[in-house]
């Protein structure tokens, strides 16, 4: 049985009729069509941010934090101490940001493993000589580890599975569709740490300081580790069975007589938007030998670097633990950054080295140079992001929203695991339309995570739960461009294919992987366990 959504002709020949779910997706597209680019959304957030703080200022509006005895004052931007302000602190808004160079670095670490070939290398070795009936699971798992990858994970690891499947002797469709849902829906899952992690924990470090005292809120980059390694093999099962048992006996068999060669170009014009597709290149599954003993020789090499950090840490009086010896907090979470950025570089450099994508010395700065040059549009948001946040933070209104949201909260008795549900349905609706992580966490963040931690919530289960928002509506959007790409490749596969008929498959896991992030998310609050390492549920 097909689930394809493809519009039907009138019996007159009259132009298709459209259906329901048609009609929704076309509003959706053009009601996100309409948005601004993000860097203009949040410059018009800054205006509106700086006009009302003015008003709020000229009425003498003040807010006191429950628990504090000091009230604030509200101050206005567009006012001489405002201005003053803004000029003494544009810059350090800007570099002082937490997350810039946090995410620089990670980006550049990441470029080097990306650009010599590991991290695809990884990715097939892995799927490679997968048995038939836990292929589909490992896909899912695979692909929920794979925001390590950044983007290049939805570019390389669904035709990879396609062609796992087929080799199998299974549907390569449900390797496509299949390896994008899970991708998406665990992108911000998956036991290891990358540039997201990063992004993510510096917009929370300066939302957290909205409320007082909010800086020494655990903020590090691993305070979502433990639940987003949990999730991640939860989400590995249910994306497996959903795989295999709910989207694959549904599939239409492929066309013998198509092209099913898929492919990984992020060139790829997407069709459906009245353009042709250009010419995809074919890929392998398979790993060679050469490939083989770089992967080897690589984990050897960050296991042994891994070994002596870890060593290094667990010595008594050693320089790497905490106050009175204490292993969490230590200096080796608060520098763990550079701890990942070494362990990548080096394996990066092994592998090149071994299979020869990595030749002169001068190789490896030129790729972390070239992954930093890719990111030149995330520095310009930034720009902007941290002015917006800086306004909240000094004129006092975000402290004000907090507070009032907090009340409103508590007044609606919504002050537990219900208003963290209420939540994460607001994200995923704003998920439709604003597909950037980033910049939505930046619009929500300054307002939800004080308002959480005013009624007894840690910035760590509120940007959870954002966690889950971000990556369960993410792939049935209209909005969200690699949507337009998977339905370039499957039509390899299924010559007929229409945007509907990749949204409607897609849509058989938005629900199963949502209520899987909030199951997971209600374990960790039930029982009271730890987010991450030192980051607890309540304050």
């Amino acid at each position: 049985m097909s689930t394809s959504a493809t519009p039907t002709k009138t019996p007159a020949g009259g132009p298709p009729q459209r259906s329901v779910l048609d009609k929704v997706l076309n509003g959706i597209e053009r009601a996100g069509n309409k948005l601004p680019h993000p860097v203009l959304l949040f410059l018009g957030l800054f205006l509106i941010i700086g006009t009302v703080s003015t008003v709020l200022a000229a009425a003498d509006t003040t807010v006191t934090v429950p628990g504090e005895d000091k009230t604030l004052a509200v101050k206005g931007l567009f006012s001489g101490e405002g201005v003053r302000w803004l000029l003494e602190n544009f810059i350090p808004n800007f570099t002082g940001f937490p997350s810039l160079g946090t995410v620089l670095l990670m980006m550049a670490a990441v470029g080097v493993a990306e650009k010599t070939g590991l991290l695809e290398t990884a990715v097939r070795a892995s799927i490679a000589r997968a048995p038939r009936r836990l292929l589909p699971y490992l896909v899912a798992f695979v692909s929920c580890q794979a925001h390590l990858m950044s983007d290049v994970a939805i570019l390389v690891i669904p035709p990879l599975a396609a062609l796992a499947f087929k080799n199998a002797g299974r549907n390569p469709i449900a390797g496509l569709i299949g390896g994008f849902a899970c991708v998406c829906a665990g992108y911000a899952a998956g036991f290891s740490i990358g540039a997201l992690d990063a992004l993510y924990t510096g917009i929370t470090q300066q939302a957290a300081a909205v409320v007082p005292g909010g800086e020494s809120a655990p903020t590090h980059i691993l305070i979502n580790y433990f639940y987003t390694a949990a999730a991640s093999c939860i989400l590995a099962l249910i994306g497996g069975f959903l795989i295999s048992r709910v989207l694959e006996p549904r599939l239409p068999q492929p066309d013998p007589d198509a092209d099913a060669h898929s492919g990984s170009d992020a060139e790829a014009k997407p069709e459906g938007r009245g353009e042709e597709a250009t010419a995809l290149p074919a890929v392998t599954v398979t790993v060679n030998a050469r490939q083989r003993t770089g992967l080897l020789r690589s984990g050897v090499a960050v296991l042994l670097y891994a070994a002596v950090v870890v060593t290094c840490w667990l010595l008594p009086g050693s320089p790497l633990r905490g106050e009175g010896g204490a292993l969490v907090p230590s200096p080796v979470l608060d520098g763990i950054v550079p701890l990942l950025f070494v362990a990548f570089v080096l394996a990066g450099i092994v592998y090149g080295r071994t299979v020869g994508t990595l030749k002169r010395a001068d190789d490896a700065p030129r790729m972390m140079a070239e992954s930093i040059t890719g990111m030149s549009g995330y520095i310009v948001l930034i720009l902007v992001i941290s002015q917006v946040i800086g306004v909240f933070d000094w004129s006092n209104v975000g402290t004000l929203l907090a507070v009032n949201g907090a009340n409103l909260l508590q007044s609606a008795g919504l002050t537990g695991f219900t208003g963290l549900v209420l939540f994460v349905l607001l994200v995923c609706v704003l998920n439709l339309f604003v597909t950037s992580g980033s910049a939505l966490w930046s619009l929500v963040a300054p307002v939800f995570v004080p308002a959480f931690m005013l009624i007894g919530m840690e910035p760590a289960v509120t940007q959870a739960a954002f966690r889950i928002g971000d990556s369960a509506t993410q792939m049935i959007t209209p909005l969200n461009p690699y949507v337009f790409l998977m339905l370039t490749i499957l039509r390899r596969y299924e010559p007929g294919a229409q945007l509907g008929t990749v949204l409607s498959r897609l849509s058989v896991f938005v629900v199963p992987f949502l209520i899987a992030w909030l199951a997971v998310l209600g374990l960790f609050y039930g029982l009271g366990l730890p987010l991450g390492p030192g980051a607890a549920i309540h304050r």
